[in-house]
C-alpha cells in the first residue's frame, strides 16, 4: 500500500532557546515569582472539628450537663438524667465523619487537570510540577495539554480550546507572539511558550479567587432549626432561673430535685433529637446519592435542588458534550452514497484529532473506505480548509467562504438557513492538483456537510422533567447567542426563542431586567453570570447553577444549589456543592427526588420533636403558678423522647416520598405540633389536679408515673395520626413503640434495672387508674378538636402573619 505524504512548506527553523538557568531560576524562587499552590483549599480536619464542636448548640447542654451532674445522684439510675448527651454525641460524630469524607474525595482532585508540565531549562526539557513554575519560564505545549499558566507563544503555533475559560466553544489559532490564557487546552499544534503571570495573577486564578468567600448556609431546614433553637435558648435562660426561683424559695422545693426537675423542663423544650434527625436524614441522603455517581460537597445540597424555580445551565459541557456532531451530509449534484465513500475516504486520509474531524469521523466510521490517498494537506485555522489527493481526484473540505471562489444562491441560502439554526456548514469539493495551497479555480461543488454541537443523551428528559416540576430553565453561556439559542432549542428548553446578546446589557439595571425576561443568554463574562444569578435571587427565586468552566465559578458559588461535571474544570467542582462524577445530566431528577423524600419526611417527623418542646414551655409557664412539684425528671423524657418521638421520626423520615415540597417547613411543623401539645398539657395539668380530689392521697413518685403515662398515651395517639396512611412498616412500627415502653416497666435483670433506671412504676393502683382512665379516653376527641381548630386558624391570613412576625 503506497505511503501518503504530506504537502507543507518547510518549517521556520526552531530558534535558538535553551530556558533557564538553575541559577536564573534560583533567583525568581528567591524573589517570590514562583506560581504555587493556588488550589483552593477544604477545611482542614481540625477546622472541620472545630466547626462542629464549638457551636452554641453543643455549649448550651454542655452547661446544663455540668450543673445537672452537680444536682444528681452518682448511681445507675441518676445517669439516666443524662440521655440527652447521647444525641449531642451521635450528630457530633455523623456530622463530623460525613464532612472527612467529602474531604478526602475533594483532596483527590486538583484546581488544574495538568499536575505536571514540559519544560525548557538549561537547553534540556524536563518535567516539573505545575507549582514550580516561575516567571519567565519557557513551557514546551503539545496537543492535549493543559496550559497551567498565562504565557506567550515564543515559537510555533497552536489551536487552543478556550470553552473553560470563556464559554467560546470554536477553536482559536495561536501564533507567536499571542497570548494563551491559563485553563484552556492545545487542540492541535505544538509551541513553546514563555510565562508572563504565576499564581493568584494567572487569568484562572483571578476568576476562582472571586469564589474564595464563605458562603452563608442556605438550608432553609438547617436555618429554621437552628434559629427556632436560639430563640429557645433565649426564652429558656430567664424562664428556668425564674422556674427555679419559684419552685425552691416561694413553693419551699428540696434543691437537688427542684434543679434536676427545672434541668429536664429546659432540656425537653430544645428539640435536640431534632438536630440530630436533620443531620442524620441529610447524611444517609448524601450516602445514597453515591448510587447515582453524584457527590454531595454541601450535606443539605439535596435541598436545595428540591426547592429550586429556576435552573441556569451552562451550554458546553453540561447542555451539549463539549464535541460536534455531523447532522446531516447533504450532496450536490451526486448520489448519497457516493458522497459519503468520498467524505470516508478524506477522514481516513487526514486522521485529525480536532472537532470537527472526529465528528466526521463518527458520521462515516461505519463505510468501508474505498481509496487511499496520495498526499494530504492538513486542516489549518488559517486556512480555514483540509484536502487529500486520491487516484480518482482532489477532494477539498472546509468553510464555504476559503474554497468556492463564487458561490451559488442554493449555497448562500443554505449557509444562511443553518447559521439561523446555529449550525454550521461545510462544503465538500472537487478541484485539480492543488499547488503552494492554492485551491485551483476548476472545482466542483460535492456536497454540504452540516455540524452542531452534540446534545447530551439525556438532556432533552432532564430539562423536561424540571419543566414539568415547575422549574424554569435557562442558558447562560460565553458562546454565540444564536449558537446558544440552537442549542437550547434541540434540547427542549421552552421560550428559547427570548434569547439575547449580553454584550448588549450595559447597565446593571439593564441586565437585571433582562435576567428575569430572557432565556437564553449569549456572550456572556464570567462577571455577568454572577450578576444574572444574583438578579434572579433578588427578584425572590431559588436558583441552581450548573456548570464546568472556570468561567462559571462565580455564578456556582453565588447560586443557592451549584452542580458541577466531573469532566470540567476542578475550580467548578471544587467550590459546587454536588459534583455529578459521571457528568450525567440524567441524575438530576433522581437527586431531586432525594431531597423531596428528605424534606416531606422531615416535615412529618419534626413535628413530633415540636410536640416535647411546646408542652415543656407550656408546662415552664403553668408551674410557676401551680403550687405542685414538677412532675417529670430528665430521665423521663429519655424514655419518652425515644418511643414517642426519635426511632419513629427516623423510620418515617427514611420513607420514599416524591411528593413536591410546598409551603414554608416551619410554619407547617410548628402548626402539627400545637395540638398534642395543647392536648398533653391540659391532660397532665388535669392528672396533678384530680388526685386532690381522692380521699387518700397520692405520693410525688404516683402522681409522675401518672404523668409520665397519660403524656405517652396522648403521643402515641398523635403518632397513630401521623402515619396515616398505614402500611406493614407504619403498623409494625406504631406496635413495636408501644411494646417496647410497656416492656420499659417489667425490664428488671437484676445488675440492669431498666424500670429504676428511668424511674417507672410497676403497680398502679385503682386510685391511680381512676385518675388516668377518664383522661386518657378524653383526651383523644380533645385532640381532634384542637387539631380541626389549628387547621381553621391556619386558613386565616391573620394567624399566618401573626405567626411569621413571632418567628422573625
Amino acid at each position: 500500500m503506497p505511503r501518503k505524504k504530506q504537502e507543507q512548506p518547510t518549517a521556520p527553523p526552531l530558534p535558538v532557546i535553551t530556558g533557564l538557568s538553575q541559577a536564573e531560576i534560583a533567583e525568581r524562587v528567591a524573589g517570590g515569582l514562583v506560581n504555587g499552590d493556588q488550589n483552593i483549599k477544604t477545611k482542614t480536619v481540625w477546622q472541620i472539628l472545630a466547626s462542629n464542636l464549638f457551636t452554641f448548640f453543643n455549649l448550651l447542654f454542655l452547661i446544663l450537663a455540668v450543673i445537672l451532674f452537680l444536682f444528681s445522684e452518682k448511681t445507675f439510675e441518676g445517669m439516666a438524667n443524662f440521655g440527652f448527651l447521647g444525641v449531642v454525641i451521635s450528630t457530633f460524630v455523623i456530622s463530623i465523619l460525613q464532612e472527612l469524607k467529602a474531604k478526602r474525595t475533594i483532596d483527590k482532585l486538583s484546581l488544574l487537570s495538568a499536575p505536571r508540565v514540559a519544560s525548557l531549562r538549561d537547553g534540556e526539557e524536563v518535567e516539573i510540577a505545575v507549582k514550580d513554575i516561575v516567571m519567565d519560564e519557557i513551557v514546551i505545549l503539545r496537543t492535549g495539554n493543559q496550559i497551567c499558566a498565562d504565557a506567550v507563544v515564543v515559537h510555533g503555533s497552536l489551536e487552543v480550546n478556550e470553552s473553560l475559560i470563556t464559554g467560546e466553544s470554536d477553536p482559536i489559532m495561536k501564533k507567536e507572539g499571542d497570548e494563551l490564557l491559563s485553563g484552556s487546552f492545545i487542540i492541535s499544534g505544538s509551541a513553546h511558550s514563555k510565562v508572563i503571570r504565576i499564581g493568584k495573577d494567572n487569568y484562572a486564578t483571578k476568576i476562582s479567587a472571586g469564589a474564595k468567600y464563605i458562603k452563608a448556609q442556605n438550608s432553609v431546614i438547617l436555618r429554621s432549626v437552628r434559629r427556632f433553637i436560639k430563640m429557645m435558648a433565649m426564652v429558656i435562660l430567664p424562664l428556668g432561673a425564674t422556674l427555679f426561683s419559684v419552685k425552691y424559695f416561694g413553693h419551699q422545693g428540696e434543691l437537688n430535685e427542684t434543679v434536676r426537675s427545672v434541668i429536664g423542663n429546659l432540656i425537653g423544650m430544645i428539640p435536640a433529637g431534632l438536630m440530630f434527625l436533620t443531620t442524620g436524614v441529610f447524611s444517609l441522603s448524601a450516602i445514597r446519592l453515591s448510587r447515582y455517581k453524584a457527590l454531595p460537597q454541601d450535606l443539605f445540597c439535596t435541598e436545595a435542588l428540591a426547592r429550586v424555580d429556576v435552573l441556569c445551565l451552562d451550554k458546553t459541557g453540561t447542555i451539549t458534550e463539549g464535541s460536534m456532531e455531523v447532522t446531516s451530509v447533504i450532496p450536490y449534484d451526486i448520489l448519497e452514497d457516493e458522497t459519503l465513500f468520498i467524505l470516508k475516504n478524506l477522514s481516513e486520509a487526514l486522521n485529525e484529532m480536532n472537532p470537527t474531524a472526529l465528528a466526521v469521523k463518527e458520521y462515516v466510521k461505519d463505510i468501508p473506505p474505498s481509496e487511499v490517498a496520495e498526499s494530504v494537506i492538513h486542516f489549518s485555522s488559517a486556512r480555514k480548509w483540509s484536502s487529500a489527493k486520491f487516484k480518482s481526484g482532489t477532494y477539498v473540505m472546509g468553510a464555504a467562504e476559503f474554497i468556492l471562489k463564487k458561490m451559488s444562491k442554493k449555497t448562500e441560502k443554505m449557509l444562511a438557513l443553518h447559521s439561523e439554526k446555529g449550525n454550521r456548514v461545510l462544503v465538500l469539493a472537487k478541484c485539480g492538483d492543488i499547488k503552494d495551497y492554492n485551491i485551483p479555480s476548476n472545482i466542483a461543488l460535492v456536497g454540504y456537510i452540516v455540524i452542531a454541537d452534540k446534545i447530551r443523551a439525556e438532556a432533552p428528559d432532564t430539562i423536561k422533567f424540571f419543566a414539568a416540576q415547575g422549574v424554569a430553565v435557562k442558558v447562560i453561556s460565553g458562546d454565540n447567542p444564536i449558537t446558544v439559542r440552537a442549542v437550547a432549542k434541540r434540547a427542549g428548553i421552552k421560550g428559547a426563542n427570548d434569547f439575547i446578546d449580553a454584550t448588549t446589557l450595559k447597565t446593571e439595571e439593564e441586565l437585571e431586567a433582562a435576567a428575569v425576561k430572557y432565556t437564553v443568554f449569549g456572550r456572556v463574562t464570567p462577571d455577568q453570570k454572577l450578576q444574572l444569578i444574583k438578579a434572579l435571587k433578588k427578584a425572590g427565586h431559588t436558583v441552581a447553577m450548573t456548570g464546568d468552566g472556570v468561567n462559571d465559578v462565580l455564578a456556582l458559588r453565588e447560586a443557592d444549589c451549584s452542580v458541577a461535571m466531573a469532566a470540567g474544570s476542578d475550580a467548578a467542582k471544587n467550590v459546587s456543592q454536588l459534583v455529578l462524577l459521571d457528568s450525567n445530566f440524567a441524575s438530576m431528577p433522581k437527586i431531586v427526588a432525594e431531597g423531596r423524600r428528605s424534606i416531606n419526611n422531615l416535615e412529618r417527623s419534626s413535628s413530633l420533636f415540636l410536640v416535647k418542646t411546646l408542652y415543656n414551655f407550656l408546662f415552664a409557664l403553668i408551674f410557676m403558678i401551680l403550687n405542685e412539684p414538677f412532675p417529670f425528671e430528665p430521665r423521663h423524657f429519655t424514655l419518652l423522647g425515644l418511643v414517642t418521638i426519635g426511632l419513629p421520626g427516623a423510620l418515617l423520615a427514611l420513607e420514599p416520598n416524591s411528593n413536591r415540597v410546598t409551603g414554608s417547613f416551619f410554619s407547617k411543623v410548628v402548626r402539627n405540633a400545637i395540638p398534642a401539645a395543647l392536648t398533653v398539657v391540659s391532660a397532665v395539668v388535669a392528672t396533678v389536679l384530680l388526685p386532690r380530689l381522692l380521699e387518700n392521697p397520692l405520693d410525688q413518685h404516683d402522681i409522675s408515673s401518672m404523668c409520665l403515662m397519660v403524656t405517652a398515651c396522648v403521643c402515641f395517639a398523635y403518632l397513630i395520626m401521623v402515619t396515616y396512611p398505614y402500611n406493614a412498616l407504619r403498623i409494625t412500627m406504631l406496635f413495636g413503640m408501644v411494646g417496647l415502653f410497656a416492656l420499659a416497666h417489667f425490664a428488671n435483670f437484676g445488675q440492669i434495672d431498666i424500670t429504676a433506671f428511668f424511674g417507672l412504676s410497676t403497680v398502679y393502683t385503682d386510685d391511680m387508674l381512676m385518675v388516668i382512665m377518664p383522661i386518657i379516653v378524653l383526651s383523644i376527641p380533645i385532640l381532634l378538636c384542637f387539631i380541626a381548630l389549628i387547621k381553621q386558624l391556619a386558613h386565616s391570613e391573620k394567624f399566618e402573619k401573626l405567626f411569621a412576625r413571632l418567628y422573625d
